[in-house]
């Protein structure tokens, strides 16, 4: 593409961090899909983006598509495109947006996978083997207390939570957003047994909550591992991530009081949309249980 192009793009990527505060992942896959946009001109000697039509924006996704990228990707990349073409209108480099009225095939949206009521309360009230599964249970109590996703759970600072008014402080939430968060009075006894020994681990300047057995903050993929191995002890077959537990605090907690709003809150979703599928998930539940228990709907022995 022509050198003009090329620092056009620089710039958006740039302005990407500054006014929109973009977060570095983000940042790293808008590159990466315009990259790929960049390719696709290239290929098709297209050397302004003032070249490109709705029908260009179109075969590029389809080629995409045929390299076997999913819906979900291809969405993201679109929605990139947008952005993109969104900012050269602002600069009067484009009258129009090329990709606005493009769309992807949608993915089907699976059902998220939790565990009930029983199977939480097996996984809190397991024994504790240690200081460090202190820690571990304090974690698995504020994902299912409070409907944490891993990076805010692993970015939580000591002074985040307020174990006296029971409330946590999100301030790393997805977007940038922050949020306070109710901690439970399980969760709350948990932070305090691990808050009893955390010095023993804690480097003298770590800030974290959740700390490392080398005195750092946890990372992400500690606690997934950490998780597995409470699983294995457990004796459980099916597999179990950090996210789940947050599924399963969100169905729960639609289940009990059918409150989409403050769960929509509760868990930080910006689209009530986001939510509604927790709606989904109950219904799924009761169907099988009717399926299981209504006379008129038990399928007859063969």
């Amino acid at each position: 593409m022509e050198q003009g192009a090329r620092e056009q793009l620089a710039r958006f990527l740039e302005l990407l961090e500054i006014r929109r505060r973009a977060s570095a992942h983000t940042q790293a896959a808008y590159a990466h899909d315009l990259q790929q946009l960049t390719g696709f001109c290239e290929r098709h000697q297209l050397g302004r983006w003032e070249d490109l039509r709705q029908h260009h924006v179109r075969a590029h996704l389809a080629e995409r598509h045929r390299e076997g990228l999913g819906s979900r990707s291809l969405q993201r990349e679109l929605s990139a495109l947008r952005s993109f073409f969104d900012f050269l209108i602002e600069e009067q480099r484009l009258a129009l947006n090329p990709a606005r009225g493009v769309r992807a095939p949608k993915a089907p949206r699976k059902l998220p996978k939790l565990l009930d009521v029983d199977q939480m309360v097996g996984l809190l009230d397991a024994a504790q083997d240690g200081e460090l599964e202190a820690r571990d249970l304090a974690m698995w109590e504020l994902f299912y207390s409070c409907g944490l996703r891993l990076s805010e759970l692993t970015q939580l600072d000591c002074k985040d939570v307020d174990l006296v008014s029971g409330s946590a402080f999100v301030r790393s939430g997805k977007g940038r957003k922050s949020r306070y968060c109710p901690v439970g009075g399980k969760a709350c006894e948990a932070v305090r047994r691990w808050l009893a020994v955390r010095e023993r681990y804690a480097l003298a300047d770590e800030s974290a909550l959740f700390v490392s057995n080398r005195g750092g903050r946890i990372s992400p993929r500690t606690v997934q591992m950490r998780l597995e191995r409470w699983r294995r002890k457990l004796g459980l077959a099916e597999h179990i991530h950090p996210h789940m537990l947050r599924h399963s605090f969100a169905s729960h907690m639609l289940e009990s009081t059918g409150d989409l709003r403050a769960v929509q809150e509760l868990l930080g979703h910006a689209n009530i949309a986001t939510t509604q599928i927790y709606t989904h998930v109950d219904f799924q539940r009761l169907a099988a249980v009717y399926d299981q228990a209504h006379p008129r709907a038990r399928k007859p022995r063969a």
